[in-house]
């Protein structure tokens, strides 16, 4: 475990670096590097002639500036003009060179359709593209030799001579076997988030803008920003997507499964915000490469998709302080760190108190203390920390190994005491989580149509809780342990330029122990499961942009070995786009998942992190099958985005003890099913600088248990009406964000007063989930800005404060016997109160 005195050496090596790096910042550098370098921060490409630029040395601008306050300066310093044309390309020429022009058109000789964005290079000089109606021009020259390329077709050379400048030249592109980019609906939400044509919501942190609340791209926290993604009771710990529970979503960390995904017991994620490249979230229709999961697939790369520069950077928020460093050992090889640790085992800041306030309320570490009437003392001791390492080698031209490491763990000790009639009774409890994993992936393109890759993985859970209470000298150890590891090939095959068809194989197993150990009386039960999974997949897809069709179809079949059991499970994504403006999307999926958490007793790990994982027997607990069905249509036109979708879900092998009663049914054990159907809707505008939307979310969501009395009724994680509203801000280097969350309370169980003797109470309930808790509302806000000093190193700072308006949101109730009065007791859980944060991060 990485202590804070570790962690003073760290940051003496960052600001070590820091210096060093900056010693070079100033200097004249190429005027090619320098446009380069524009053009990855703003994502532009520039055209120019070679014999403009060769030779041109000036000290580059500051990074800090927009890209119009850069192209000012350049102007100002060289002899050269520039012309922006939507942001997207800009040529650079000499104004005194000004020459007649050519001009042409690109189509496709298969269909005769014009090619957008087809590449123009002129004598290996010039680089210009073509528009939506395929046309292009430049300046005339004696000669010029025009190589004409688009992705998907042969790449054609012309050589242009005295051509007339009235009449526009024609050229006709050969269809090409390669494979063509999906397209992507663009800035959902935020930007950075953008939806593929495949149904999934791609979130690039490092793009990322902001949202209210956040001040850094949380993977979990964001997904809870997509219609019909909720948390319960706002935790990262509990991700409930349509209906479902946490469990049942499948979290994948650069192909590792997660077993543990919150840190402070659910109100931190254990993925670092600053490392990732791109997060992939699939509500429905996931690839038929996903195995156990009956609800979303949430799967994390930090790999990129480009070589990138050496970085390194170092922050701290109210919470925890990180840093992240990689390092190119060479042309073809890197290695990345990155470690962050909590700093509340040694400050308690405002943002930790609340927190703690939020997480310990109603467990035995609060009841302890308002079971005692004197002398009551405590002294509790909590930190986490995650730490991550990648190494990447290129082999030659067609190979790649990937090593990537994660361990995370959270650690709480709790010493308690008090004196009761001149009786001491005190209380050592520790409660400690972690999750540690490991990937091997190899992957080769054997030639421009087929690529092999193979991932060998590791991931090793386990929940330890350990009590020690002196006046009855008794021991009490609780744990849950989980080991799943597994071996994946995958095959792709480029068929021509529209089709492509992927195959592979899947090994997956996993062993799940749970123990229970008392002394005084004496109690031992220790149960160990083991479940080893065979899944055969082929997957093919049709992709034709200019027509605007997408098709991706595929089949998972898998094979338990303990139960002898085939499942088959099809896959299916369809995208259509109707017109340039509008696209129809159907999604279907059938899936089932092994491996579950359930809660044994409300009180187990002392009534803080209650869940352990267990495997399916095929009886008692059965295995999680679901099947889905959803149809949108989405619209966008003039900085407008609309997006309805209707959706229906099936789960079926859910018990009851994986739904955290807290009413008649919390001892009751049986099998039954959840079925939910509903609406998601999202409008959004952008404009100016300026970006605000809107969502609502509809659904019922009823279980049914045929074995139980009351076999149909509304489900624990019902919100039956989600309404979203936000905000934001982006200029230059300033973000802000404004937002509010409301929803329908969830379902609750409230006693029958009539069945109940007052004098001697014992529960009796109405019907399970018969009324609801008040309505949930918070209002967040969030704010960052960064700047960049002259010798380039870049700053930000973020603020954001979570329930603005200090709301008392009641997220579960429920009822016991209080041992003191002997009478019925309300217990009432709350959402945090209002919760500042204050982030501060340095990088180069």
């Amino acid at each position: 475990m990485l202590l804070p005195k570790q962690y003073h050496f760290l940051f003496c090596i960052f600001f070590y670096v820091l210096n060093i790096f900056a010693q070079d910042k100033g200097k004249a550098v190429p005027f090619s590097q320098i446009i380069s370098d524009i053009e990855k921060q703003h994502q532009v490409s520039f055209n120019y002639l070679e014999e403009n630029i060769v030779g041109l040395r000036l000290n580059p601008p500051k990074k800090a500036l927009s890209l119009e306050q850069k192209l000012q300066y350049l102007s100002s310093v060289t002899h050269l003009s520039f012309e922006n044309i939507d942001n997207k390309f800009i040529n650079i020429f000499k104004s005194e060179n000004e020459t007649q022009t050519i001009c042409g058109y690109v189509f496709s000789a298969s269909d005769k359709r014009p090619i957008e964005d087809a590449n123009i290079n002129l004598s290996g000089k010039i680089h210009i593209t073509t528009d939506s109606n395929g046309y292009f021009e430049f300046s005339k020259r004696d000669k010029n030799t025009l190589l004409v390329s688009h992705i998907g077709f042969s790449s054609k050379k012309i050589t242009i001579g005295n051509q007339d400048s009235k009449n526009c030249i024609q050229i006709f592109l050969e269809p090409e076997v390669t494979e063509l980019k999906e397209i992507k609906a663009n800035a959902i939400l935020a930007s950075g988030i953008s939806k593929n044509a495949d149904g999934a919501f791609e979130i690039k942190p490092k793009k990322f803008g902001i949202l209210p609340g956040l001040i850094e791209p949380d993977a979990l926290q964001t997904m809870q920003q997509i219609p019909g993604v909720n948390s319960i009771d706002e935790s990262v710990a509990s991700i409930n997507v349509r209906g479902g529970t946490h469990d049942q979503n499948l979290f994948l960390w650069n192909g590792i499964r997660m077993f543990q995904t919150g840190h402070f017991f659910g109100l931190i994620s254990v993925f670092n915000p600053n490392l990732a490249h791109t997060i992939s979230i699939y509500k429905n229709g996931s690839s038929a490469f996903f195995g156990e999961s009956v609800s979303s697939v949430v799967d994390i790369s930090s790999t990129p998709e480009t070589v990138e520069k050496n970085s390194f950077s170092a922050g701290i928020n109210m919470i925890n302080a990180d840093i992240y460093a990689k390092y190119n050992l060479s042309k073809k090889s890197y290695i990345e760190f990155s470690a962050r640790k909590s700093i509340t085992d040694f400050l308690e800041t405002p943002t930790y108190k609340e927190y703690f306030n939020k997480v310990f309320q109603n467990t035995t570490i609060t009841d302890f203390s308002q079971a005692q009437d004197i002398d009551y003392q405590s002294d509790k001791k909590f930190g986490f920390y995650d730490a991550t390492f990648k190494y990447a080698q290129k082999i030659g031209n067609k190979d790649q190994i990937v090593l990537d490491l994660i361990t995370i763990q959270d650690n709480l000790e709790v010493f308690q005491s008090a004196t009761v009639y001149n009786i001491n009774k005190s209380e050592n409890s520790v409660l400690r989580q972690q999750n540690y994993g490991g990937n091997l992936s190899w992957k080769r393109n054997w030639n421009s149509f087929n690529t092999t890759k193979i991932n060998i993985y590791n991931s090793a859970y386990e929940l330890l809780g350990n009590q020690k209470i002196s006046i009855t000298d008794q021991v009490a150890v609780q744990e849950n342990t989980v080991n799943n590891n597994g071996i994946n090939l995958e095959n792709q095959h480029i068929l021509n330029s529209k089709f492509s068809l992927n195959n592979g194989y899947q090994f997956n197993e996993i062993g799940v122990t749970n123990l229970e150990r008392v002394s005084n009386p004496d109690f031992y039960r220790k149960a160990k499961e083991v479940l080893r999974t065979h899944a055969f997949i082929v997957e093919g897809k049709y992709n034709d942009t200019l027509n605007r069709l997408y098709f991706k179809a595929g089949t998972r079949i898998n094979y338990i070995e303990k139960f002898k059991k085939t499942i088959i499970e099809p896959r299916l994504q369809f995208n259509y786009g109707i017109n340039k403006n509008l696209n129809l999307e159907l999604l279907g999926e059938l899936k089932s998942q092994n491996a579950q958490q359930i809660i044994d007793l409300q009180k187990d790990y002392f009534g803080i992190e209650k869940r352990r994982w267990i495997v399916a027997d095929n009886t008692t607990i059965p295995i999680q099958r679901s099947r889905q069905i959803s149809l949108s249509l989405l619209y966008k036109k003039n900085d407008w985005l609309i997006d309805l979708e209707n959706f229906y879900k099936k789960v079926n092998g859910i018990t009851t003890s994986s739904q955290g009663f807290q009413n008649q049914l919390e001892f009751v054990r049986t099998t039954g099913a959840y079925e939910v159907f509903g609406t998601e809707f999202l409008i959004q505008k952008k404009f100016n600088n300026f970006l605000t939307w809107f969502s609502y979310t509809y659904n019922n969501n009823n279980y049914h248990f045929p074995d139980y009395e009351f076999s149909t009724f509304p489900n624990n994680f019902k919100l039956a009406h989600t309404l979203s509203w936000a905000v934001m801000y982006e200029k230059n280097n300033f973000k802000i964000a404004l937002g509010t969350k409301w929803s329908s309370g969830r379902p609750k169980t409230s006693p029958d007063i009539s069945q109940i003797d007052l004098s001697d109470p014992i529960l009796v309930y109405n019907k399970p989930n018969n009324t609801n808790l008040h309505v949930f509302s918070q209002v967040n806000l969030s704010t960052t800005y960064k700047w960049e000093s002259d010798n380039g190193i870049q700053y930000k700072i973020g603020i954001s404060i979570l329930n603005i308006l200090n709301r008392k949101n009641e997220i579960s109730e429920y009822y016991r016997i209080a041992s003191l009065t002997n009478s019925i007791e309300e217990v009432e859980t709350f959402s945090l109160q209002r919760t500042p944060n204050l982030s501060f991060r340095v990088s180069f």
